[in-house]
């Protein structure tokens, strides 16, 4: 395929990199399988952990430079960054698409995400300021500034290949750290060719080497991020158990650790919505990537004088779902990621039969022309009730489960009673319901919608979740102090030294 030699992916590639040069490896050989036809994409030799260390060591020399580079000169290299991406977004898009299954539009709109947070990026180089303070003491001034971290170690997931690593590098490139990302097993030519990207806007600017390093490999490589004291921060995105362990490892050490782990995110629908929205944003949320979004919408919590209204349009709208290639842009709905998820996606329609779930919109494994992968499934619905188990899990599939509620407060109960708290939404038109549900009584998740769905979220915003979903932040408002260190200063410009508490000493 054309992408894949524009984005200079061979066959065979080596998995370490410490920019610009590629390493030699022993470790074992990862296969990639695009979801979209069963067909191997191409191999990559993982990293061992002498590579692994390697990459550390010239983060670590890397970091010395690349912090005294004044921070505009940064985002300049960043801008550069930007622009290649540009240049790159249909191949890039492509391969996203390919690799990862989800629909060309989401894969192009994914790379538009990373050059949307070099943008924003570009500008935070110029605005990493601290605040004054007036002291208490006569002829002394304080101030806080913000210094880089070090290294940031990045652990990414299959669902969004690259613009998840965008959010957390180019913001920690400006802010003078360096960085180490792990992209998912799952998913390794995307890394590589960001890689191939990078590295030539890097060899034009004379960046050392060490500032991006790329590490390919499975779970003996994130344990090996997550104990290593030379990693400032590690930001993980993934399932809450894999959050769990990492947080553990970072925690033993007094690490910082930025964790966006599962979602189990629903949208309450009002009788006073309006419903051609609420549908919409419904279906977008709950079928888009074929459910693979952390954001993906997974319960709807509806009115009970609406329910049957809102069930039927919403039959009605997934009987017109063409399930197929994403790379075809007449296609709504592409594969899950492998045949593991699969499997997820059918033990979990048993589990809600089992707890005494109602299909209204049946769940399937496709077979036949088009569906050769295995990996190809139908978009389900069920009416359930909140109590289910099922129902307070995440499974990263095209499940939907209707819920029915009375009263707001029943409904923001329901909203709430989930261990997970990322994206949350209500559509409504009652202005009432619409500040009670963004207020300290209302959504307990880290971000809270009116009137638009759960998923989609613009780089502008911190993104991140409460509970089980980690509490980290990333992306835009000021996720950027996560990614350095915060000192006071307090200056003396007077004669004399004033102790605390009145203390005093001859001398």
């Amino acid at each position: 395929m054309d992408f894949l030699k524009t984005l200079g992916i061979e066959p065979i590639n080596k998995g370490i990199s410490t920019g610009t040069k590629w390493q030699d490896s022993s470790g074992e050989k990862i296969d990639s399988y695009s979801p979209v036809d069963g067909k191997k994409i191409g191999s990559v030799i993982a990293a061992d952990k002498e590579g692994y260390e390697a990459v550390v060591s010239k983060a670590e020399e890397a970091f010395k430079t690349w912090r005294l580079m004044p921070a505009p000169q940064r985002g300049e290299i960043v801008r550069q960054i930007g622009e290649a991406l540009r240049k790159n977004k249909e191949p890039l898009g492509k391969l996203v698409s390919y690799e990862m299954g989800k629909s060309l539009q989401e894969g192009l709109g994914e790379v538009q995400e990373m050059i949307d947070i070099c943008d924003f990026a570009v500008g935070l180089s110029r605005q990493l300021h601290g605040l004054t303070m007036h002291s208490e003491r006569p002829g002394h001034r304080m101030y806080e500034q913000y210094h880089p971290l070090g290294i940031v170690g990045i652990i990414s997931a299959f669902n969004f290949p690259v613009a998840v690593w965008s959010w957390n590098t180019m913001l920690a490139w400006v802010c003078g750290d360096v960085c180490i990302w792990k992209p998912s097993e799952k998913t390794p030519f995307c890394g590589i060719a960001c890689q191939n990207i990078i590295s030539e806007v890097f060899k034009k600017n004379n960046v050392p080497e060490g500032v991006c390093g790329l590490v390919i490999g499975g779970r003996e490589v994130g344990e090996w991020m997550s104990a290593d004291t030379r990693v400032a921060l590690l930001s993980a995105t993934g399932s809450t158990r894999m959050g769990k362990a990492v947080s553990a490892a970072v925690g033993a050490r007094l690490g910082r650790a930025l964790l966006e782990l599962g979602g189990n995110n629903a949208i309450i629908i009002t009788k006073d919505a309006d419903l051609d929205i609420a549908i919409l944003g419904s279906l977008f949320g709950a079928v888009g990537t074929a459910g693979q979004r952390c954001t993906s919408t997974r319960r709807l919590i509806i009115h009970e004088e609406i329910y049957e209204t809102v069930k039927n349009k919403l039959v009605a709208a997934y009987k017109q779902l063409r399930i197929g290639d994403p790379l075809d842009q007449n296609n709504h709905v592409g594969p899950l990621i492998d045949k593991d998820a699969v499997q997820m996606y059918q033990d979990s329609i048993e589990k809600c039969k089992v707890e005494g779930g109602n299909f209204v919109v049946e769940g399937a494994v496709l077979s036949g022309a088009g569906f050769e992968s295995g990996c190809y499934v139908k978009p389900c619905i069920a009416e359930a009730k909140p109590g289910y188990k099922i129902v307070q899990h995440e499974t990263f599939a095209p499940i939907l489960y209707l819920l029915k509620y009375k009263t707001i407060d029943e409904a923001i109960a329901i909203q709430n009673e989930v261990p997970q708290g990322l994206s949350s939404s209500i559509m409504t038109l009652n202005l009432r319901e619409a500040e009670q549900f963004l207020s300290h009584a209302g959504s307990d998740c880290g971000i809270a919608n009116v009137n638009i769905g759960t998923s989609g979220a613009e780089i502008g915003g911190a993104f991140g979740g409460e509970k089980e979903t980690g509490g980290g932040r990333e992306s835009g408002s000021d996720a950027w102090k996560v990614y350095m260190r915060r000192q006071t200063n307090t200056i003396n410009y007077s004669t004399s030294l004033p102790l605390a508490q009145g203390i005093k000493f001859d001398v």
